[in-house]
């Protein structure tokens, strides 16, 4: 797992939001530092930068403040039942925002918004997310599974964000198979059609703390037995 900078991730000010351009950044898994790569405020941008990221063996990526990220199309066919908007995160990737969202335009067909692959799913694969103060919302993975985040083998970590209307047929917020932990982050406002309106645990480990799970639809939380489900 990676090391979080908890200045980074919880950034509030223009003095520390300018040292997140130059800052290193450790990686449990790498040789050396990485440094901190800005993302200016496009989708193309956002797209560029999760495949420069995960051909690097993975990376730090500052999202612009305040920046919308507009999606309107899919840049992955995704693993499981649909299509993703960002490229399937394979590597350890961090993503640093303040007042950041990544969204699925109105318009846009059906896809989730992140997918992350790890070895128990895809062999290859290695992914870690990491969100700092950015929101996910309006993904759609139609009969599929994560409409916002679909965590398949890998690791999700969420500081000071949130994941807000999504649909899926599990998980319509967050589907997980195998580690999510959320600290002061809310999932609100989303649905799915078959169970796990707000977060849906497949297998694995969710620890919530001082986060909120509420207003979903049909429910908060479930899970496949023998699991149970988190909230």
């Amino acid at each position: 797992m990676r090391a979080i900078n908890i200045f980074r991730l919880l950034a509030g000010s223009g003095a520390v939001g300018g040292l997140l351009l130059t800052a290193p950044a450790v990686h449990a898994d790498a040789v050396g530092p990485a440094q901190a790569v800005a993302v200016p405020c496009s989708e193309t941008a956002l797209v560029n930068a999760v495949d420069e990221a995960n051909a690097a063996g993975g990376g730090d990526l500052v999202l612009a403040p305040f920046c919308t990220y507009i999606l309107t199309g899919a840049h992955s066919t995704g693993g499981s039942g649909g299509p993703a908007g960002l490229p399937n995160i394979t590597t350890p990737i961090t993503m640093t925002g303040l007042a950041t969202e990544i969204t699925r335009a109105s318009y846009a067909p059906s896809f989730r918004i992140i997918e992350v692959d790890g070895p128990s799913q895809f062999p290859l694969a290695h992914g870690q997310l990491t969100l700092g103060t950015v929101t996910i919302s309006n993904g759609d993975a139609a009969l599929g599974v994560g409409g916002g985040i679909a965590n398949l083998g890998g690791s999700v970590t969420i500081t000071a964000g949130a994941v807000r209307g999504s649909h899926a047929s599990y998980g319509g917020g967050i589907y997980t198979d195998t580690a999510l932990t959320m600290t002061a982050s809310s999932v609100t406002g989303n649905a799915a059609s078959v169970n796990g309106g707000g977060i849906y645990r497949n297998a694995g480990t969710i620890t919530l703390l001082a986060s909120n799970v509420a207003g979903n639809t049909p429910n908060n939380c479930a899970a496949t037995a023998p699991s149970t489900a988190p909230c």
